[in-house]
């Protein structure tokens, strides 16, 4: 009695944790469903639809190399001709990937027997996210360098059919204020691939430093990429006088571009304007109202000398700039901020003034004629883009004024700005600092935190967000998605970046993925303490240990 009482409490012990292999998915699936059985993945042959591009074969072949190493047993990758067939008729053993160009470009599905599993995708992305999906599910040494030869590299028999809630799933880097290395960016957009986020916004200049290789403008990454010193601290009046700067050459721009491509991300550039703009000044002061000289910030904050948009040689500096930006990023979108524009220099500035006579701008009670002179600067770039073939996207305060159609607005003073785009008509994306500002604090009053801006965004705080509160219906379609940032003021080593960014992306990743009635925050915080962290600490990121 006692051994038929063991076994029963055996099989149930592994039908529980077989069946929480999917509850610890994360972002959580749309549907996955258990089924009988198992299938031995350690050795297996992994057969590659030859339909699809070599893009889409190599990460499979990236994936059979991680997983070879951390089981022991080798999984050739072939793409053999006939595949389909061949699985119809019952001849087709181990890991299969064949091509559905009836699914969306980034769902995909799952089916695990006891003789194979095969992923159905339509390209790259949904590919590469069925293969997350299946790390996931394996133990956590294939996300690290050491061998787990003893462990079971088994998945449970199961379907899963999964597909994002949103397009736009974005994590931002501020690489302004602190300049990250080649490596150190590869790894932020590794743990933003193994979490299915598809958009990496790439904030490269600000007041404190330019960040970007320009060719027209060489001086930007002679002197506008420098800075005489960093503040101290929270000390305003401080000045540690080391000169801190250093730029992305364009070699290097690319190399990430396509690094991040490889991974289903797509980069989006941040060329601020028209404030934010003080480094490139230093560089070149007739680009400034008064002329200079001018110095990159040694404070966080906003300058209030801006870009002289009174100037016609403004406008032929940004868009040699931007023409420049817009071939080394192939993504369809460029950022350009437009946020935190102090307006008291146009006031002040002849050239500035007499563009807002030419253009008859007035303050109407609304807005000023300087905010609307902001409109125009907006709309001039926004259709010079366009002849590039690429789309604007801007902080919210460009929504201030008469904002052109076909602008996307990305809400970060709260979730408003993103309410009132959509029910203008403009796309809009999801940023709200209540729940997506990662420079945040992640405890109360920052208690026991490293130094930071200020705040508290903790990870249950993040995966509250409803990105579609408050939005009418018949507006819901303009919200792009979500996207959470992180700014580095504060931040200026590696181990901080990384401590601010996780766990509290895995969150965000869920809100962006997952529909509401798939998220539960009990189960995804039980999953983060008992599967996430280890998988973190194999892959050796530094997280907050909530």
């Amino acid at each position: 009695m006692k051994f038929w009482l063991t076994t029963l409490l055996l099989c149930l012990s592994l039908v529980c944790a077989r069946a929480g292999v999917l509850d610890d998915i994360v972002p959580h699936p749309a549907k996955a469903e258990l089924l009988k059985g198992s299938f031995r993945i350690s050795g297996a042959a992994i057969k590659c639809d030859p339909a699809f591009d070599a893009a889409t074969v190599e990460a499979v072949s990236r994936f059979a190399a991680r997983l070879s190493y951390a089981c022991g047993k080798t999984s050739p990758v072939s793409t053999p001709l006939g595949l389909r067939d061949a699985l119809a008729g019952g001849k087709v053993k181990g890991l299969v990937i064949l091509h559905d160009g009836s699914l969306a470009d980034e769902a995909y599905s799952i089916l695990v027997s006891p003789r194979n599993a095969v992923i159905r995708a339509n390209g790259l992305n949904g590919v590469f996210y069925a293969l997350e999906t299946l790390r996931q599910m394996l133990p956590t040494a294939i996300y690290g360098n050491r061998q787990a030869l003893k462990d079971r590299w088994t998945l449970p028999c199961c379907l899963i059919e999964d597909a994002p809630r949103f397009a736009w799933r974005g994590m931002h880097l501020d690489s302004a204020r602190h300049i990250w290395s080649i490596d150190e960016v590869k790894r932020y957009l590794d743990v933003m691939a193994m979490y299915k986020l598809n958009r990496f916004h790439w904030h490269l200049t600000d007041d404190q430093g330019w960040r970007i290789e320009i060719k027209s403008y060489p001086l930007l990454s002679q002197i506008a990429c420098w800075r005489e010193g960093t503040m101290i601290g929270r000390d305003f009046s401080s000045n540690d006088h080391i000169r801190y700067g250093g730029f992305y050459t364009q070699d290097e721009i690319r190399e990430v571009v396509e690094y991040a491509a490889a991974r289903g991300i797509t980069v989006v550039p941040e060329v601020d304007l028209p404030g934010h703009m003080l480094a490139a000044m230093s560089a070149y002061p007739q680009l400034g109202c008064t002329g200079g000289p001018y110095a990159a910030w040694t404070i966080w904050g906003v300058s209030d000398q801006v870009l002289c948009v009174g100037k016609e040689s403004t406008f032929t500096f940004l868009e040699r700039v931007l023409a420049e930006v817009a071939e080394l990023f192939p993504g369809e979108y460029i950022h350009i901020g437009g946020d935190e524009c102090p307006k008291d220099e146009w006031k002040k500035c002849p050239d500035c003034q007499a563009l807002i006579r030419r253009l008859g701008l007035k303050d109407d009670g609304r807005f000023t004629a300087e905010q609307y002179l902001q409109n125009y600067v907006t709309k001039r770039i926004q259709d010079y883009l366009a002849t590039l073939g690429k789309k604007v996207i801007g902080w919210d305060e460009i929504l201030e004024g008469d904002l052109a159609p076909g602008a996307t607005v990305m809400s970060w003073r709260g979730a408003a700005g993103g309410r009132e785009a959509a029910a203008r008509g403009f796309d809009a994306v999801m940023a709200p600092n209540s729940h997506c500002y990662f420079d945040y604090y992640q405890a109360e009053g920052g208690e026991g935190e490293p130094l930071g801006i200020g705040g508290f965004v903790p990870v249950e705080k993040v995966y509250s967000l409803d990105p579609l509160e408050g939005i009418a219906p018949e507006h819901a379609h303009h919200i792009l998605g979500v996207q959470a940032n992180l700014w580095t003021e504060y931040i200026s080593t590696p181990e901080h970046l990384e401590y601010m960014l996780l766990p509290r992306m895995l969150a965000l990743s869920e809100v962006q993925w997952c529909s509401p009635e798939r998220r539960d925050a009990d189960r995804f915080l039980r999953v983060l303490r008992e599967h996430e962290f280890p998988v973190l600490e194999q892959a050796g990121y530094n997280y907050r240990h909530n």
